[in-house]
């Protein structure tokens, strides 16, 4: 918790810091990458530095985990700093690089803020940064000791690739090398790094979308974007028989274990985890009450909904419901017209699972409060700025 000195400076100084940190954060981007220009070889996104996507989850869980300590000072925001976390620990984000965050981050903040900048206050934020820095270290520790190896990244040669719907493409690799692949969950992803055409490397995480139990094979299905970097480098390049690196599974969007009737929402390619789901599910013999409802733009546009399909005909306890913005309906699925709505489909006691684009989880989480679901009951997975929840 907060030191007593620094309480009310926090308390007091907080709008005005939650207020310029998103001015601040691309400055002290700038700063980090101009003296530890490697960071952009394999760990940080330059596409994300590009379009701001990184400054606002930097500035967003900065300004979220401060407003906790003041409104919920015996507690942290444990849903919050897990998250952080497993996507830390699939990037490699090790305990010797928050020094040299924190000596950039800070070195903005004094820019920014001038004269303003007190020691009182300076000393203050300093206190936060270090608690959130501690919390995320030991989070990241205990995630790293939980693998079967002691690597970031292993060897895997591309075995199969699928031309899914809506520019999807499924990827199907194998390892390349001797390192013992840990086992993943259902719902968790994976980050894979490869060169870009300049040879520079990049990441990005995908969820597993296939037989996640299977340490020899590690899928993913991506989505084309047109306007990024990463995808069209993976959809136009990548060959079977290629070789890419891949970190160990990370991600705590997976399927409880309490029984309890389970709802999956999803939407586009966010379909990923919840194929997932299915397919360990059905192979396990789930009798488990479960719904699984799932919204695209047309039917012929829905990615892995044959597999998802096949699992579900293996699942006796399991209904699916879509929904479809255009289009003929099929006759084969449940299917309406429109925007999902759970109404019909919800009690007190689910779980519900979400995955899709910012609008669609906002909407769908709000119906599931809306019909008495703890909210410590329902969890998310998106890929971008994260603390959309988080308050």
């Amino acid at each position: 918790m907060l030191s007593t000195q620094s309480r009310p400076v926090i308390e007091a100084t907080l709008p005005i810091i939650g207020a310029r940190i998103s001015s601040i954060t691309p400055n002290f981007y700038d700063r980090l990458f101009a003296a530890h220009p490697q960071l952009l070889d394999g760990i940080f996104s330059r596409s994300n530095q590009k379009n701001g996507t990184q400054q606002q989850a930097l500035a967003g869980s900065i300004a979220v985990f401060a407003t906790h300590l003041i409104n919920s000072p015996e507690t942290l925001p444990e849903t919050m700093l897990a998250r952080i976390a497993h996507k830390h620990t699939s990037l490699g984000v090790v305990e010797e690089q928050y020094p040299i965050v924190y000596e950039h981050l800070f070195a903005a903040i004094a820019e920014d803020l001038g004269d303003a900048l007190t020691q009182e206050i300076a000393d203050a934020w300093s206190e936060v940064y270090w608690l959130m820095a501690h919390a995320l270290i030991k989070i990241e520790k205990g995630l790293y000791s939980q693998q079967a190896n002691d690597v970031v990244y292993s060897q895997w040669k591309l075995a199969e690739r699928t031309e899914e719907a809506n520019n999807s493409v499924t990827f199907s690799f194998e390892p390349a090398d001797d390192i013992v692949a840990s086992t993943a969950k259902a719902g968790q992803f994976v980050s894979v790094r490869m060169p870009m055409t300049d040879g520079l490397r990049q990441v990005r995480q995908y969820t597993l979308s296939g037989d996640v139990e299977n340490t020899a094979r590690r899928t993913v299905t991506v989505k084309l974007d047109v306007d990024g970097e990463f995808t069209p480098v993976m959809h136009n390049s990548l060959k079977v028989g290629d070789i890419v690196e891949l970190s160990n599974p990370y991600g705590d969007l997976t399927i409880d274990e309490s029984g309890a009737p389970l709802v999956i929402a999803t939407a586009g390619i966010g379909c990923t985890p919840s194929a997932a789901a299915l397919s360990t599910l059905a192979a396990r013999g789930s009798t488990r009450k479960l719904t699984v409802l799932h919204a695209d733009q047309e039917y012929t546009a829905w990615p892995l909904r044959e597999q998802m399909i096949e699992s579900l005909s293996k699942l006796p306890q399991a209904t699916l419901s879509t929904w479809f913005e255009r289009g003929e309906l099929p006759e084969r699925i449940e299917a309406k017209s429109g925007y999902m709505d759970l109404s019909d489909s919800l009690t007190a006691d689910s779980h519900v699972y979400l995955c899709g684009p910012l609008p669609f989880m906002h909407a769908v989480r709000g119906q599931a409060l809306a019909a008495g679901v703890p909210a410590q009951h329902i969890h998310y997975e998106v890929f971008g700025p994260d603390v959309w929840l988080a308050a």
